[in-house]
This record gives C-alpha cells, structure tokens and sequence, in this order.
C-alpha cells in the first residue's frame, strides 16, 4: 500500500498515514502569516494595549502548530502530546503571572 499523494513514501502496515507534502506546505504559510500579523501587530499603534496578550495567543497557536505537524505529535499517542502541552500552559502560568507582578500590581502600592 503507497501513500497516493507521495508514491515513493510506502506505509507499512500499523503506521499511521502521515501528511502530505502538501500540508506540510500549506502549514508553512500559515505559519508565515501568523509571523507576518505578530509583525504587524508590534508596529499598530492601537494595539499596544493588548499588545502582550496577543503575540501571546499567536505564539502559543504557532506552537501548538510546529509540534503537531513538524514534530508529528498529530499522529503519535496522546500521552506524548500531553507531555508537550502541559508545560506549556505552566509556562504561559508564569509568563502571566510575572507579567502581573511587575507590571500590574506595583501600579496599586500598598
């Protein structure tokens, strides 16, 4: 049995039919764009407010989309994904939490 979108890439039987050239492509642009917004964002003027939020969620999206296609956790065991994404929502906990204590909170001295 051959990969139809690739036919020099066989699958053995038991393996999980990865992706095509194809989304892999189609990853990357996406990937570019979302680059290009964060750019973008950094240089609006109205967005500094949520400035951090923002480059924070489109991070965590380019993330998410690296290690699901380019680390192929899409197609490994869930445990394996889980190991990925639960540090990082510690660390998006920290991030934030820092974020607060130096930057909102000394704004309300006690």
């Amino acid at each position: 049995m051959h990969n139809h979108d690739n036919d020099d890439m066989p699958v053995h039987s038991g393996e999980v039919e990865h992706a095509s050239v194809r989304t892999y492509v189609i990853v990357g642009i996406i990937l570019t764009a979302i680059t290009g917004v964060e750019v973008a964002i950094f240089y609006i003027d109205a967005m500094q407010g949520i400035l951090i939020p923002v480059l924070m969620v489109l991070s965590v999206v380019k993330f998410v989309t690296v290690v699901q296609f380019f680390m192929h956790l899409r197609y490994d065991n869930k445990v394996l994904s889980r190991v990925f994404f639960g540090p990082l929502m510690l660390a998006i906990l920290v991030v934030v939490a820092m974020i607060l204590l130096f930057k909102w909170l000394p704004k309300f001295a006690w």
